[in-house]
């Protein structure tokens, strides 16, 4: 059985973070496993409140699966503060999986921030040099970078800019860009653009937690990292096309729709039973 352990935040509301990431995982075949490095309050309209697990705990959490199982594919998602990214570097120093996919988790779907001004920096000293691939968005790569995204052109700048800061590879999400939603995948030699499918719906949180755990099973799987990249964009377009209506705000994706489907529970039939 491949495995793959997620260390992020919590989401109450079970579309994003460490519920999304499990899913994920599950419905891709691969058993995961979880670091919980933040508690949030939230719904499908906010992000009420956060709690940060006392770093001390994130790290034991780190060592005690390490210690007793394979671990195949690491999935970083939120840390909020300083301590916590320390304790997370020095652990995946120490371990050194293979794979390690780093979404830079910094602002929710409704603008509340999820890290720390100060902790922007040792994310990119500590973390970025451990990546495998880094898949942030357009807001988080100009974030982190200082730069300002108003081409295609600047979108291969911003992957040369990360890429060059230790990150083996980086995959700029296109869904915050005005024209196609298109992503590049930058390797240090060469770019590889993937062309996106805007769909019009509210409810796409967790997309990007959703994308960067299925990049994770991917690669515990044993596939090409660009295969990996390309098999991950197909399930989170079935994922946002077959999206579920729950909750007031953004609802979440919907992490099995390949298996409801294949048991005949079509959004068609889902309609019907909900009136």
């Amino acid at each position: 059985m491949r495995t793959a352990l997620t260390i992020a935040g919590s989401d109450s509301g079970g579309g994003a973070g460490i519920q999304a990431d499990l899913k994920t995982f599950s419905a891709l075949g691969v058993y995961g496993m979880s670091v919980i490095t933040a508690v949030t309050a939230q719904n499908t309209q906010e992000v009420r409140s956060v709690q940060s697990i006392d770093p001390g705990i994130v790290g034991a959490q780190i060592d005690v699966l390490f210690e007793d199982m394979p671990i195949h594919a690491v999935k970083i998602g939120m840390l909020s503060n300083p301590d916590i990214i320390k304790v997370v570097a020095n652990r995946l120093e120490y371990y050194r999986p293979k794979n390690i996919v780093m979404d830079p988790v910094m602002i929710s779907k409704g603008g509340h921030s999820l890290l720390e001004e100060r902790a922007i920096s040792l994310l990119t000293e500590r973390l970025l040099p451990l990546a495998t691939v880094l898949t942030p968005n357009i807001p988080e790569a100009e974030t982190l970078t200082g730069n300002i995204v108003e081409s295609h052109e600047d979108m291969e700048l911003l992957c040369e800019q990360l890429q060059a800061r230790g990150s083996e590879s980086v995959l700029l999400k296109g869904g915050h860009f005005n024209g196609n939603p298109d992503d590049v995948f930058y390797n240090g030699r060469e770019f590889t653009w993937l062309k996106g499918e805007r769909i019009i719906t509210k409810n796409t949180h967790g997309t990007g937690c959703t994308l960067s755990s299925a990049i994770a099973a991917n690669l515990a799987r044993e596939e090409e990292l660009l295969d990996s990249i390309k098999l991950a964009k197909q399930y989170i377009t079935g994922a946002i096309k077959e999206s579920l209506e729950i909750g007031k705000g953004h609802g979440p994706t919907h992490h099995f729709h390949s298996l409801y489907k294949d048991a005949g529970v079509t959004m068609e039939r889902r309609e019907k039973e909900a009136k």
